[in-house]
């Protein structure tokens, strides 16, 4: 999988510019605030659908622009294909492929994968639970386009019923609405579940070795943790809706009450452990960083394991929030598929060995 060309227009601080890029190593290098995260930013659009470091899309157009486009060339199971999101302030982002005009994003999404890792993920396992259900649905979202379709109509259905239950205050007879979006929720919610254990599961297994090629003394571990009727995630999906259902059903006072959803997928979590102890509650601050490289690069291979192509790693400013130990054991799992890395670091071109060098400043090629 690489990504062979990429044109930006009015997206962040580029005005319009041009990538070819190199199907190794690519290097982007530059000052802070030059535009090297953004550049990164729009690649794993391509692949998500999504920028993400802001939920709004128009936050992706320049200041003094009124639309912006990221279009790029890139190849995927031996087949060519070009990949072009257009963004405005007044209209919902617009995707085509090869030309067409998709309808939906879950069409597209996963196409082309990407592997996200950024300093903030260093503090991924410390995180609270949101942030580690937004790592397993970014991946899986890319895995598996029916996953993508459940979890976008089950935040829809969640949205509406968070809407019923801080208005019925007002509105009691919002509440006739309560069991149907509950039941529909519980429908979704089941797939979701399942196709979170299964990953979680691969996950768990690929961390942990590349965890004992670091920290040989420690053994990571994890458990996927969802609502606790749930007695086996790995059960059919009729069999966790009606447990969902049971759940739910249990619990329709306090909801209304609290006037909040209190149960589902949206609680999920993934906790990590380090020798059978919480990695968040008892981890050093290296031990969480070793835990959180080989979740990323555990990510990675299951790619790679999936299509028997490696996706595109992007990997921003991590290097210089790292030791030499672990800067080297990043380095030492990167090969075989293609990357893009930024940095501000001088010399670290040769060490990368790195097939092309993008110099950024303030959004252009220097």
């Amino acid at each position: 999988m690489k990504l062979i060309t990429l044109n930006l227009q009015n997206f962040r601080n580029y005005t319009e510019e041009k990538f070819v890029f190199d199907p190794s190593v690519n290097l982007i290098c530059g000052e802070n605030g030059q535009g090297k995260t953004n550049l990164l930013e729009a690649v794993a659009a391509l692949s998500t659908m999504r920028l993400f470091r802001t939920a709004q899309k128009r936050e992706g157009l320049r200041f003094d622009a009124d639309f912006a486009k990221i279009l790029a060339e890139v190849e995927a199971q031996h087949r060519d294909f070009s990949l072009d999101l257009r963004f405005s302030r007044v209209k919902p982002m617009e995707i085509y492929k090869n030309g067409v005009r998709q309808k939906r994003q879950s069409d597209v999404q996963g196409l082309f994968k990407t592997v996200l890792f950024c300093p903030e993920d260093l503090s991924l396992v410390r995180q609270g639970a949101a942030a580690r259900r937004r790592f397993l649905d970014t991946a899986l979202c890319q895995l598996r386009p029916n996953y993508a379709r459940c979890l976008e109509e089950y935040h829809r259905l969640h949205e509406h019923k968070i809407r019923i239950l801080r208005d019925s205050e007002q509105n009691p007879s919002l509440l006739s609405l309560w069991e149907d979006f509950s039941l529909r929720m519980a429908k979704f919610g089941a797939h979701i579940i399942r196709y979170r254990a299964y990953y979680c599961k691969k996950l768990l297994a690929a961390s942990a070795e590349l965890h004992r090629a670091i920290a040989p003394q420690e053994e990571l571990s994890g458990e996927y943790q969802t609502v606790k009727t749930v007695t086996d995630p790995f059960a059919t999906a009729s069999v966790i809706e009606q447990q969902l259902i049971e759940h739910v059903l249990s619990h329709k006072t306090a909801e209304i009450k609290a006037r909040s959803c209190l149960s589902g997928p949206h609680k999920d979590d993934l906790v990590m452990l380090l020798n059978g102890r919480s990695a968040s509650a008892y981890g050093s601050q290296g031990q969480v960083r070793t835990c959180t490289l080989s979740l990323k690069l555990a990510e990675r291979e299951l790619f790679n394991g999936e299509d028997g192509e490696y996706p595109v790693l992007l990997l921003d400013d991590v290097l210089s929030e790292l030791d030499r130990r672990r800067q080297d054991f990043v380095l030492n799992h990167i090969s075989g598929g293609q990357v893009l890395i930024t940095c501000c670091e001088d010399g670290i071109s040769e060490k990368l060995h790195a097939g092309a060098v993008f110099p950024i400043e303030n959004g252009k090629i220097i």
